[in-house]
């Protein structure tokens, strides 16, 4: 008797959590269908909002550089770290501590201080503010997220699989193409995941390193927002939640398949 009621105290817990989380996503969800522009009742489904959204040319050249950004950041962010994450694993252990450390930094501070630490750097080296320097900052952010989500990968990695390959007659770059880099993928696809994600929603990054005719999502929206939240911004926000949902699920099914494979 007294286990199921810590059960049903455990699951009721968990629901009142997920309620908590979710709760706001599904209200901006269900009003992103709202035949009118009211925010307080529901007054029949529509999807003239979606269709408005993608006839907006604000929304779609902020969307157009949210993406471009975000796919070019978390590609190279994800070699640089990558590499990064595979020199820091063969380094000694005081070196390897402080460089850990120094990747931390970025995550932990605050990001109105890097954002307006990346403003006055390129400011002093004289970079015109535009698409370039948005998108070196969102490099920047993004590979302290790519070094911790590989390096993990590579502590479970046998020590002996590099020094067997070359045994094997693998030349240094053969043996890193073929075995460590196929081994570590899935850090490797995690990391670029999370960057992925981090630049496409950042905002105060953003703000300070955006130039003239160049923002994304997060600007437009916090733009549109201070004159009243539009329905187009719910039908795009809900858009954007589908899209990160979707993007997880199909991740999860591919890292189960491999798990599946490898024990197979």
């Amino acid at each position: 008797m007294v286990s199921k009621i810590n059960q049903f105290i455990q699951r009721f817990y968990l629901a009142i959590i997920f309620i908590f989380l979710y709760a706001p996503i599904a209200v901006l969800i269900i009003f992103s269908f709202n035949e009118s522009r009211s925010r307080a009742r529901f007054d029949g489904f529509t999807l003239k909002w979606y269709i408005n959204m993608f006839k907006d040319p604000q929304i779609m050249d902020a969307l157009y550089y949210t993406l471009i950004i975000a796919i070019l950041s978390s590609l190279i962010a994800t070699i640089i770290g990558t590499a990064a994450a595979i020199g820091i694993s063969h380094m000694k252990k005081l070196e390897r501590s402080t460089l850990m450390n120094l990747a931390y930094l970025p995550m932990l501070n605050a990001d109105i201080v890097t954002g307006i630490s990346l403003m006055l750097l390129f400011i002093f080296i004289g970079l015109s503010f535009g698409m370039t320097t948005m998108l070196l900052a969102h490099i920047t952010f993004n590979i302290p997220y790519v070094i911790l989500a590989v390096l993990p990968k590579i502590k479970q990695l046998d020590q002996h699989v590099y020094e067997a390959a070359l045994d094997l007659g693998a030349t240094p770059f053969d043996a890193y193409r073929k075995v460590i880099i196929p081994e570590i993928m899935p850090g490797i696809i995690s990391g670029a995941l999370i960057a992925f994600t981090m630049s496409f929603d950042d905002f105060v990054i953003s703000f300070f390193t955006a130039g003239n005719g160049v923002s994304n999502l997060s600007i437009v929206i916090y733009s549109m927002a201070k004159r009243g939240v539009k329905p187009e911004i719910n039908a795009l926000s809900s858009i954007m939640f589908i899209s990160v949902l979707t993007l997880l699920l199909i991740v999860n099914k591919l890292s189960s398949s491999n798990e599946k494979a490898q024990r197979n």
